[in-house]
């Protein structure tokens, strides 16, 4: 069984088709989804859609590109109850984003601070967003771990190596995305070869970044075998091996979600 660690299934809102997706992932072997909150309204949205779905869960957060939509920013402390919900397993997405800039660089990281400080409340691992922030990104890790240990993912990992080798140091897990099978992401899959292989997740970002041979249509978490089939070439293992691998480390990763 696969898990798409990371998909946004509020964004499928016509009638019945969250179900649909749902349905079409399972026939596709992937067993279990965790759908993602980018402001604190679609984060109770997220809420809502796992508690309908048994195999659905969810994270709770504030994107970048939303830490200026509501000011002043977040408090750590509301995350962290949104986070006392049974279905909710990590803080997030959150971090920063450079590339659309759709925030001031001192607002997101005012942002990504108190998603950080949610996460050590609940206990919980936060999924980061880091586009275009590298140097940031690390930075910030480093001196938050210094008030106490966290979990991350970086989620749809495209950034560069230098991030990747930082964040292994730190100990972080990375999520690979349909980036992996584009023409121009050997960088990806380069990192992907050499991250640890009890660090390793899978995940679509759907709707977004739809793997190969859908690149430009609108992705869903059945397409998670298609990435994760790239991934066990890049790793050197079968289809049966990586699933079972980026599933065990899902459940490490996320502790909530063992069963």
């Amino acid at each position: 069984m696969l898990v798409d660690s990371h998909c946004h299934l509020d964004y499928f809102n016509k009638p019945g088709e969250q179900a649909e997706i749902v349905a079409r992932a399972v026939a596709a072997g992937v067993g279990e989804m965790v759908t993602i909150g980018v402001t604190l309204a679609q984060s109770r949205e997220a809420i809502a859609i796992a508690e309908t779905h048994e195999n659905v869960w969810a994270c709770v957060g504030i994107h970048p590109n939303h830490a200026a939509d509501v000011l002043p920013v977040v408090e750590p402390e509301v995350l962290a109850r949104l986070a006392e919900h049974p279905k909710v397993i990590g803080i997030g997405e959150s971090g920063l984003d450079y590339f659309y800039d759709k925030a001031p660089k001192d607002i997101q990281e005012q942002n990504f601070r108190a998603n950080i400080r949610a996460a050590r409340l609940a206990g919980l691992p936060i999924c980061i967003h880091a586009r275009d922030a590298d140097a940031d990104i690390a930075n910030i890790l480093r001196e938050e771990r210094a008030g106490g240990h966290f979990d991350f993912l970086l989620h749809c990992f495209s950034s560069t190596r230098d991030l990747a080798e930082q964040a292994m140091e730190l100990g972080g897990y990375f999520s690979f995305s349909g980036i992996l099978t584009f023409p121009k992401g050997e960088t990806v899959r380069e990192v992907a070869a050499i991250v640890p292989e009890d660090r390793i997740l899978v995940e679509t970002d759907s709707p977004y970044l739809a793997p190969a041979p859908y690149r430009g249509k609108r992705n869903e978490p059945a397409y998670t075998s298609l990435t994760a089939a790239r991934l066990a070439e890049v790793r050197g293992l079968s289809t049966a091996a990586l699933a079972e691998l980026t599933t065990r480390n899902f459940r490490n990763l996320f502790k909530k979600a063992a069963r």
